[in-house]
């Protein structure tokens, strides 16, 4: 039916105009996301706020912050066969995968085709009628006709080449990098934290040992104080009263060596699960009374920290990669221009399938399309990957904060820890000197054996209090490098 031309005339002036402004309406997306301003990080830690000094100790490798030779061996072997720094390799592995395919989104996609088919058209449409040639097809009641049913051969290849023309696949391959690299950054986090919880554990081990030389000290003592009793019981210096006190005193200490014992076992065992390996004994150095510790440490200003610490590195990364995820589902709302071309031989006969130039077919199809309708699913992906974007970023606020916090805190532990010992040792020397004054006063009948047993109990607590000051001085020490964004080795961020 052919159309007045008016209405032709109002045809061809509103069928562009609407689809100019379907097409508009579908390139409509969303504002960017906004986010809110961060809090500024102070220029220097509480702790040494008059010093600008950049140097930090965590700009030393664990082999040279770590002194002690057993540690450093069983360093070497926890970052070799611990499973968890294997499980990370593996996930940079995962994200370099992922990366190799929005690389390859960014190419066309060229296959190989070997088709063969069959296809009967009605003889009351186009293609059944209208399928006549009059040089290749059999004659057929006078006529020239293709057959019907029609067999179809093609060998060639066929592509698919999206055109990134507004950056959406390109900022999908950089949310890609941005992982690889932030898996990368979580190896460089398992591996502080291994460090980190080998070197507790070891010095754990360092100072329950020095308790047992404690407890086993202070046992020979108090069984040498109760032979002294029951002689004197038989003597008629002392009753039973004061016998049961003293055994009672060595019985408590026996179960406490036990207890040590127990939790050296368990330490052990840990140890041995972080090194990769079955339950063994595990060779220590110098005894933790022994160990040194640094004169003097150095933080360093809290930008290098942030320069240093994995997790936050590894969540800016992350942050970057939320980013262009957002680009990304921004851009999808945009038009896509798609190329399909196509070559190779087609025949309706095997036979004359390589009949070339006759049966070379080519093509090429340019299209361009663009979400009008029921959008819901590019409305969704661009909002999640707005609130994810927004979860990086508090995430990479919670890093910072979580990094100055640690070190604030290890920072004061180490002095306020320090003038602690310093305390203990006096209290000790004074508790011992105690211990061997209330002997002699009690062997002479100035002193009741409540006081023998009683100094006898303090010099034990305060000996034991001792070690844990001394073993939490490490542990504190430890806690800092790790905050500080040490512990990794060098060799890990060249790879």
């Amino acid at each position: 039916m052919t159309l007045p031309n008016p209405i032709r005339s109002l045809t061809r002036r509103t069928l562009p105009a609407l689809a100019a402004l379907a097409l508009a309406t579908g390139c409509r997306v969303a504002a960017p996301t906004v986010q809110p301003a961060a809090a500024t990080m102070p220029a220097a830690f509480p702790a040494t706020a008059a010093t600008t000094d950049s140097a930090s100790v965590a700009d030393q490798s664990w082999r040279q912050f770590f002194g002690d030779r057993n540690l450093v061996g069983l360093l070497d072997t926890a970052l070799q066969a611990n499973p968890d720094v294997r499980t990370a390799i593996q996930r940079i592995e995962i994200a370099r995968a992922n990366l190799q395919v929005q690389r390859g989104a960014l190419l066309p996609t060229v296959n190989g085709v070997a088709s063969a088919g069959v296809e009967k058209f009605g003889d009351y449409t186009l293609n059944g009628i209208g399928n006549y040639d009059t040089n290749l097809s059999p004659n057929v009641e006078g006529r020239q006709r293709i057959p019907n049913p029609t067999p179809d051969f093609f060998l060639g290849l066929r592509s698919s080449w999206e055109i990134d023309l507004w950056g959406k696949l390109r900022q999908r391959r950089q949310a890609a990098y941005m992982r690889l690299l932030a898996s990368e950054k979580g190896r460089h986090l398992v591996e502080t934290a291994l460090v980190a919880e080998v070197a507790r554990l070891y010095y754990n081990l360092l100072g329950l040992d020095n308790e047992l030389a404690v407890l086993t000290k202070n046992q020979r003592l108090q069984e040498r104080a109760l032979e002294i009793v029951k002689v004197q019981k038989q003597a008629g210096r002392a009753n039973e009263l004061a016998v049961q006190q003293f055994t009672a005193q060595l019985l408590r200490t026996r179960s406490l060596e036990a207890e040590t014992r127990q939790r050296i076992a368990a330490s052990e065992n840990e140890l041995n699960r972080l090194l990769g390996r079955y339950p063994q004994h595990i060779a220590r150095g110098l005894p933790i009374l022994q160990q040194p510790l640094p004169t003097q440490v150095q933080a360093g200003l809290p930008a290098t920290m942030l320069l240093r610490r994995p997790d936050v590195q590894q969540a800016e990364l992350q942050l970057v990669a939320a980013r262009a995820d957002v680009s990304a589902a921004r851009a999808a709302f945009l038009p896509s221009l798609t190329l399909t071309p196509f070559v190779g031989v087609n025949a309706y006969r095997a036979s004359v399938l390589f009949n070339t130039p006759g049966s070379l077919a080519y093509g090429l199809l340019a299209g361009l399309s663009a979400p009008l309708l029921n959008r819901n699913g590019l409305q969704a992906d661009l909002r999640r990957s707005a609130a994810e974007q927004k979860i990086a970023y508090n995430d990479y606020q919670k890093a910072v904060q979580t990094g100055f916090e640690e070190v604030s805190t290890s920072l004061r532990g180490i002095g306020n820890y320090q003038r602690m010992f310093e305390l203990q040792q006096q209290e000790v020397a004074a508790l011992n000197k105690a211990v061997s004054v209330s002997d002699d006063l009690y062997k002479a009948n100035y002193a009741s054996y409540l006081e023998v047993v009683t100094a006898q109990r303090s010099v034990l607590e305060a000996e034991l209090n001792l070690t844990q000051t001394r073993r939490q001085q490490f542990l504190l020490l430890i806690d800092l490098y790790r905050a500080l964004g040490g512990g990794w080795t060098p060799t890990a961020a060249a790879e």
